[in-house]
């Protein structure tokens, strides 16, 4: 099998076929609703991104009738992280990369709540809503993605809301994209890499990459400078590529490692950003914080339990290691794999089997397997991937890289761009459709 059909495969979530009895409702026809398949309850899910969406929809196509599953999400849209980077150079807008719920209700039968929850009562095994109302849960899953720690930043208020990280695609996005193309060939795009972990291991240098294209192909920024300020030792993900990228592609790219941000001096010119290794100068500051778990994980010390960051789960379920019934998926779940869209929808099917299995007083699949594929746009036209599977391994508790591990492209080229495009579609319809 060509490595780009083995991507599709397993974007499209086939991959489910090797670890779990469902994979045969993954036919190329689409999924069919069973009906009642033994597993009765009622499924609470908080967060209705890449994992939480994904669980949904495959609690119901796995679980069948018996299983209720309610949705609880406060926006009634959302934005893709993937391809956002694309959106500051024009290429996408957000109105692209914006996903709906009406499937997931109107298709597989999840009820969706567009309200905030602010409270969660492991004991009652309930969750508490905004407008004071509860929803009694058999089984909670939380997919809160990301949070940030602070910056410490001086300046008025308004030179340090220009600051953003646009790590969350929205409002945020925009801002630096107008930022962006403001610049002239004068000035230096400076932007800020977080210690691990930090959502989607490649993205920064990725945003790099399609940053210094663009400023190299608009005439009025041709010349422009872009200064990455990274607080790892090194490049945190394909390595041989974005070394190539950096040094061959992108000339106007200069790479700073361990540079650990001390401080940063907004103002509404020219910004300074002090860091462990200097102190350096740009017209565009983009910043991205350091992580955490999303804010209902962090406001519970029982379920941060790593470091106070992060949620301790059994990979096999993914049910929180200090509070039972719990599961926790995406981003704020502390585990071997990396912080991903296409990972996020590879744990929520692992959870989601594994619920099922649960609901039904069954033993969990000892034995799962995940899926971490990566395309990465390293100009308009060209781009390059990475791709790793992962087994659990009994002796370690955790997922392990199978085989030789993490492997990235032996090249950057369109063709890898064009399948990039396949990637996307399919991975976004597999959670959404």
């Amino acid at each position: 099998m060509q490595r780009r059909d083995f991507l599709h495969y397993l974007s499209a979530g086939a991959a489910l076929g090797m670890m779990a009895p469902f994979g045969n409702l993954l036919a190329a026809t689409g999924p069919t609703m069973p009906g009642n398949t033994g597993a009765n309850g009622r499924v609470v899910v908080i967060g209705g991104g890449m994992a939480g969406t994904t669980v949904a929809k495959y609690l119901r196509l796995w679980g069948g009738t018996g299983v209720q599953v309610t949705l609880v999400e406060p926006n009634p849209t959302y934005i893709s992280n993937i391809f956002s980077n694309k959106v500051l150079t024009g290429e996408r807008t957000l109105t692209q990369l914006s996903y709906k719920y009406g499937t997931l209700t109107s298709k597989y039968g999840v009820k969706l709540i567009t309200k905030s929850v602010v409270a969660i009562d492991p004991t009652g095994q309930q969750v508490l809503l905004n407008d004071g109302s509860k929803l009694l849960y058999d089984r909670l899953v939380i997919a809160p993605g990301i949070d940030f720690d602070a910056l410490p930043m001086s300046g008025t208020a308004a030179a340090q809301a220009k600051v953003v990280h646009a790590w969350k695609a929205g409002v945020q996005t925009t801002s630096l994209q107008s930022q962006i193309k403001a610049m002239t060939k004068t000035d230096t795009f400076i932007l800020t890499i977080p210690a691990k972990p930090y959502r989607c291991p490649p993205g920064p240098y990725e945003r790099a990459c399609v940053v210094a294209d663009y400023l190299t192909r608009t005439a009025k920024t041709k010349g422009a400078k872009v200064l990455v300020l990274d607080a790892n030792p090194g490049i945190q993900a394909e390595v041989e590529n974005f070394t190539y990228a950096f040094k061959t592609i992108h000339k106007n790219i200069t790479y700073v490692p361990n540079a650990v941000i001390s401080s940063i001096d907004a103002t509404t010119s020219i910004s300074k950003v002090n860091t462990s290794v200097g102190s350096f100068s740009g017209k565009v500051v983009n910043a991205i914080p350091p992580h955490k778990a999303g804010k209902i994980i962090t406001d519970n010390p029982l379920l941060a339990s790593v470091g106070g960051r992060w949620a301790g789960v059994n990979v096999l379920s993914y049910e929180s290691n200090t509070v039972p019934n719990i599961h926790v998926i995406g981003d704020a779940a502390a585990t071997t794999q990396p912080k991903a869209g296409h990972i996020a929808n590879a744990e929520a099917k692992v959870c989601a089997d594994a619920i099922v299995h649960l609901l039904r007083g069954e033993a969990v699949n000892p034995s799962p397997m995940t899926n971490s594929a990566c395309y990465t746009p390293i100009t308009n036209t060209t781009a390059s991937w990475l791709s790793v599977v992962y087994r659990y391994d009994p002796a370690t508790g955790t997922m392990l890289p199978t085989g030789n591990g993490v492997t990235e492209s032996s090249g950057i080229n369109k063709d890898n761009h064009e399948e990039m495009l396949k990637w996307f579609s399919n991975l976004m319809s597999d959670t959404f459709a």
